[in-house]
């Protein structure tokens, strides 16, 4: 009977899951090391491989380029046709190759033992020639290709991908990385918007539909009609003392004429501080079914957000 493509899944998924908890056991006895001399390198972490290694090269260069250390990825083919100037006396260079005898890192190798460039191996063989090359080896662990026909590289890239996201984590904690940082590598899709900051992109100054507690009603609905909100704010020296809504206007539909903004105005509205995240501006909104929120700081008001803003920068 044929083995269905379900039970051959489980099955590829089951020795990469067991080469990576392999991995965890056997974690490289140089990975502290190599974490120390990145977090104080001068240049740039270049990263080589050939064919499959190649695009986990790419990975994790891009990995670790997007959260705070410096890195580009450099083709063996590319670097012995002049590319080879793209790595300097102050760079590191990762090379990965599962058999270490990779023959198109070899012009590297020799590039890196000429000019005295530390090398990282990421490779399974610690006899290999380029292990014999590196100041540091991060062995990978002797696990089975999870292909049919066991040559395939499918184990030995999984581990190698997750041998750098582990370096990738662990120079972030070490440089203290922190959510600011990262919004300023991703400022684009929704994952860029999810880390913007309410103070770029609210409304400012003249914009903001401002009145005083003395404003007449009649004056205010013109405020309010003209700013296009469907709100006006109370200021009073400066400070914020109220929102009048919609809601405010219904309530007291029968005497709004004769009433002055301080008197229907809601006293103390749901504000947000201008350094919260869009996110936690849309869990106010959400949370008290608001379409907008008053931006202030020490009781002052900065600016306003509503949630078509939030909708336009990506975050819904």
């Amino acid at each position: 009977m044929t083995e269905k493509p379900s039970d051959i899944a489980r099955t590829v998924l089951r020795v990469e899951s067991a080469a990576l908890n392999q991995l965890v056991e056997e974690l490289p006895a140089d990975f502290d090391a190599v974490v120390s001399h990145l977090i104080s390198l001068p240049g740039r972490v270049v990263v080589s491989g050939i064919g499959k290694s190649g695009h986990i090269a790419n990975k994790i260069a891009a990995t670790l380029a997007s959260t705070g250390t410096p890195s580009q990825c450099v083709h063996p083919a590319e670097a012995s046709h002049g590319d080879l100037g793209m790595i300097t006396g102050d760079d590191v260079v990762i090379m990965i190759s599962n058999s270490g005898e990779t023959r198109e890192l070899a012009d590297i190798i020799a590039y890196c033992t000429r000019f005295d460039i530390p090398i990282i191996a990421i490779t399974k063989r610690s006899d290999s020639t380029l292990a014999h090359a590196a100041t540091y080896v991060l062995k990978l662990p002797s696990a089975p290709e999870a292909c049919a026909i066991g040559m395939a590289p499918t184990t030995s890239t999984t581990l190698a991908m997750a041998l750098g996201d582990a370096l990738a984590v662990a120079l972030m904690k070490q440089r203290g990385f922190d959510r600011e940082n990262y919004a300023t590598f991703h400022p684009g899709g929704a994952l860029g918007a999810q880390l913007l900051r309410v103070s770029a992109i609210m409304h400012r100054d003249n914009a903001l539909p401002t009145v005083t507690p003395n404003t007449p009603m009649g004056e205010t609905l013109i405020v309010m009609s003209a700013k296009g909100f469907g709100v006006a704010a109370v200021i009073d020296q400066g400070k914020l003392k109220g929102v009048i809504t919609d809601g405010d206007l219904r309530r007291n539909l029968d005497r709004l004429t004769n009433c002055t903004a301080g008197e229907v105005a809601t006293p103390h509205p749901f504000c947000i501080a201008p350094d919260a995240l869009l996110t936690e501006a849309l869990a106010e909104m959400n949370a008290n079914q608001i379409s907008t929120l008053m931006v202030t700081e020490n009781g002052s008001l900065l600016g306003l957000v509503h949630i078509h803003d939030l909708l336009r920068a990506g975050v819904i």
